[in-house]
């Protein structure tokens, strides 16, 4: 059953586990979006369609030519993702609060965290274990449609959209592109739909779709991502055990509390255009096939 992380911590009972989840939704709106499931293992195979089956009308007493899908299989592996957070004593047992002083540094951590998650969903390059993002299937022609423009132009966002299939559910870019972005649809009379995010903060909508900034240094410049999210045959997250945080208490070998949060991530994409890029930076180019 796919989870998304927002519901994922109504399933706990775990104050501290509950406060780290809602903490890395509430900084990435791509963790917030991207359902999750839960895999059995350190990987995961599905399978690509490349290529419809060939259909045919057949005379009366005729017989159809025999025809399958073009499959291809994929298998993604879990990385571990995560960090220690280490409270020294004398900190503890000079503040007025020990839980206030490790909160304010577990909540750190679990922004560093989603930060890292959200900048490697689009550059991850597979590589150093680490999750392989979205720009690196692009290169490597495992899915995604690249659309090349020398600027954004709605021409450009609608191509853009319609190279998803079944329709994008969020475009993610930049905050600098944001402005870009609203700044042609506000020049050019386009009524600007308004939406909410899970916790109730205004989200922008262009032809229905979520605008979801990211910051500068999460997201590469002059690109526009739109994604359909979903576990049947786009993309989603994979996970081992969900968003773990435990309290390890204080250690032997150091004079601190120390916190660990750690998790067993992946990502899958299942269709070869459950995604796709306006790159703004390069010549006029229609999507690719």
């Amino acid at each position: 059953m796919a989870v998304l992380l927002e519901q994922a911590k109504l399933l706990t009972q775990d104050v501290l586990q509950r406060g780290v989840i809602m903490t890395m939704v509430q900084t990435s709106g791509v963790m917030e979006k991207l359902p999750f499931i839960e895999v059995v293992g350190s990987g995961y195979a599905y399978d690509i369609m490349e290529e419809l089956p060939n259909v045919e009308y057949r005379a009366v007493n005729g017989q159809y030519t025999e025809g399958v899908s073009d499959i291809k299989q994929t298998v993604e592996r879990l990385v571990i993702l995560g960090g220690d957070v280490d409270v020294d004593i004398f900190l503890a047992k000079t503040h007025s609060n020990i839980n206030d002083i490790r909160s304010l540094h577990t909540e750190a951590k679990a922004k560093a965290v989603a930060r890292k998650f959200e900048k490697d969903f689009f550059e991850g390059t597979g590589e150093s274990n680490s999750i392989k993002g979205l720009d690196k299937r692009l290169a490597e022609h495992i899915a995604g449609t690249e659309i090349k423009s020398t600027g954004i132009t709605l021409d450009g966002l609608n191509e853009l959209l319609d190279a998803v299939v079944d329709g994008a559910d969020c475009l993610f870019m930049s905050k600098k592109m944001r402005r870009e972005l609203m700044g042609l649809l506000q020049t050019s009379n386009h009524y600007i739909e308004n939406g909410t995010d899970a916790f109730g903060r205004p989200v922008a909508l262009y032809g229905g779709v979520e605008i979801r900034p990211v910051d500068d240094s999460l997201i590469p410049d002059k690109k526009i991502y739109a994604v359909k999210f979903g576990t049947d045959m786009y993309v989603h997250g994979l996970s081992n055990g969900g968003i773990q945080v435990k309290d390890l208490g204080e250690l032997d070998t150091k004079p601190c509390y120390r916190t660990r949060i750690e998790a067993y991530l992946g990502l899958a994409t299942k269709h070869k255009k459950c995604f796709a890029v306006l790159n703004t930076a390069g010549e006029m180019a229609r999507a690719k096939k």
